[in-house]
C-alpha cells in the first residue's frame, strides 16, 4: 500500500479539529447551565424546555445537513454550522446576562442545535472520506477527539467558574473560537467533489436513502448504541447515588470510570477494526454493553458497580463511529446516508432523558437503567446490517465485500 499524501494527512489533523473544537463548544455551554438557570429563575420545568430547543434544533437540522453537503460542500456546512453556533451562542449570552430573556435564550439554543447538527454530519462525512484516502477505519478516535473537547471544556468550566467569569464572557469567547477553529481547520479540508460528476457516478437523493433498509437499520443500530451512551451520560451518576447508596462524588467518580473506558475503547478503536471484521466488533461490543449495564444495576457492592460501568463504557466506544463509516461505504452517497444515520441515531439523545425520567417516577432510576441493556441487544440483533457495502471494501483490512 503506498504512504498516504500529504493532503490526506493535513485532512485527518484538520478532522480531529473539527470534532475537538465541536465538543468543546458544546460543552461550554453544558458547563454553564447551573449559571443559566440560577440568573433566569428557571424553575425545573421550565429549564427542562429551554433544553429542549436545543434538541428540536438538531433533529429538525440532521435530516437536511445531507443535503446541504451536497449542494456546497463538507468544509462550507461545516463552516456554516460553526457560523449558526456562533451566532446562537451569542444570543444565549445576550439573552441570560443581557436582556434576561428565556424565549431568546430558547431561540439562541434553537440555533446552536441546528448549527451542531449541521457541522456534525459535514465533519463525520469528512471523516470517512479521509478513512478511504488513509485506507483505516480510524472514526473512533475522531469520536475520541470529540470526548476530550468535552472534558477540556469542562475543566476550563470549572477554572472560570471559580474565578468570577461572567456567563456573557465565557460564551461569546466559545462563540469566537467555534468560528475561528473552523475557519482555519476546514481550510485543510479534502476537496468536493461536483455535485454533476456526483450524479454521474449513481449519487442518489436524500429521499431514496431514507427508503434503504441497510441505512435504515444500521441507523437503527446507531440508535441503540446512542441511547446506550446517552443512559450513562444522564444517569449513571445518579444510579450509582440512588440506587447503591453512595455520595455524589462516588457517583460522579463512577461516571468518569464510564468517560475514560468509552474514550480508551475509541483510541483503540482503529487497532481492533483492523484485526477483526466490523460486524463483529460491533457485535462484541453491544454485547459487553449488556453485560456492563446489568453488572451495574444488578451487583450488590459499589466495586461491582463501578466494574459495571467500566464494561459499559467500553461497549459503548465504537457503536456510534463505527456506524458512520458503514453509512459512508459508497463515497459518492456518504453525505446522505450519513445523514439519515445520524438523524436516526440522533434521536436517542431527544427522546432518551424524558422515557428514562418516566421509568424512572415509575420503578426508580437503578431499574430504569436496565432499559440501556435491552436497546443494546437491539444494536446487537441488527448490527450485521453493518457489513461492508457489496460495492466497497472493509477499511484496513483489505477485504472486498461479498
Amino acid at each position: 500500500m503506498s504512504a498516504p499524501s500529504p493532503a490526506a494527512l493535513r485532512a485527518r489533523t484538520a478532522v480531529y479539529a473539527a470534532f475537538v473544537l465541536n465538543g468543546f463548544t458544546f460543552a461550554c455551554w453544558v458547563s454553564r447551565i447551573p449559571s443559566v438557570r440560577d440568573t433566569l429563575g428557571l424553575s425545573p420545568g421550565r429549564l427542562s424546555l429551554l433544553l429542549l430547543a436545543l434538541s428540536v434544533g438538531s433533529v429538525v437540522a440532521m435530516p437536511l445537513a445531507g443535503a446541504v453537503v451536497l449542494r456546497i460542500g463538507r468544509s462550507r456546512t461545516v463552516l456554516a454550522g460553526a457560523a449558526t453556533v456562533a451566532l446562537g451562542t451569542s444570543l444565549v449570552a445576550l439573552a441570560v446576562d443581557g436582556l434576561r430573556s428565556a424565549p431568546l435564550a430558547a431561540l439562541g439554543l434553537l440555533l446552536q442545535g441546528a448549527g451542531t447538527a449541521s457541522w456534525d454530519v459535514a465533519m463525520n462525512v469528512e471523516g470517512t472520506v479521509v478513512e478511504r484516502r488513509l485506507d483505516r477505519a480510524i472514526m473512533s478516535r475522531f469520536h475520541a477527539g470529540y470526548s476530550f473537547g468535552t472534558v477540556v471544556a469542562a475543566g476550563v468550566g470549572v477554572g472560570l467558574l471559580a474565578v468570577g467569569v461572567p456567563t456573557w464572557a465565557h460564551l461569546l469567547a466559545a462563540a469566537a473560537l467555534a468560528l475561528g477553529g473552523a475557519l482555519v481547520a476546514t481550510r485543510a479540508f479534502l476537496p468536493d467533489e461536483a455535485p454533476s460528476e456526483q450524479a454521474s457516478r449513481g449519487g442518489i437523493p436524500l429521499r431514496r436513502a431514507w427508503t434503504e433498509p441497510r441505512t435504515l437499520l444500521i441507523g437503527v443500530m446507531v440508535l441503540g448504541m446512542a441511547f446506550v451512551e446517552g443512559t450513562a451520560n444522564d444517569w449513571l451518576a445518579v444510579g450509582l447515588v440512588d440506587g447503591h447508596g453512595v455520595s455524589h462524588s462516588v457517583g460522579v467518580a463512577g461516571f468518569a470510570v464510564f468517560v475514560t473506558c468509552m474514550t480508551v475503547g475509541r483510541l483503540l478503536g482503529p487497532v481492533v477494526l483492523a484485526r477483526w471484521p466490523r460486524v463483529a466488533v460491533l457485535r462484541a461490543c453491544a454485547a459487553l454493553a449488556v453485560v456492563g449495564v446489568l453488572v451495574f444495576v444488578l451487583s450488590p457492592s459499589v466495586v461491582g458497580a463501578v466494574a459495571g460501568a467500566a464494561l459499559w463504557g467500553v461497549g459503548a466506544a465504537l457503536g456510534f463511529p463505527v456506524g458512520m463509516t458503514a453509512a459512508a461505504d459508497e463515497e459518492v452517497n456518504a453525505a446522505v446516508r450519513v445523514s439519515v444515520v445520524s438523524s436516526v441515531g440522533y434521536t436517542a439523545f431527544l427522546a432518551g432523558p424524558p422515557v428514562l425520567g418516566f421509568l424512572a417516577d415509575h420503578v426508580g432510576v437503578l431499574d430504569a437503567v436496565t432499559a440501556a441493556a435491552v436497546m443494546s441487544a437491539l444494536a446487537l440483533a441488527v448490527s450485521g446490517a453493518a457489513a461492508p457495502h457489496h460495492a466497497g471494501v472493509e477499511l484496513g483490512r483489505g477485504k472486498v465485500s461479498s
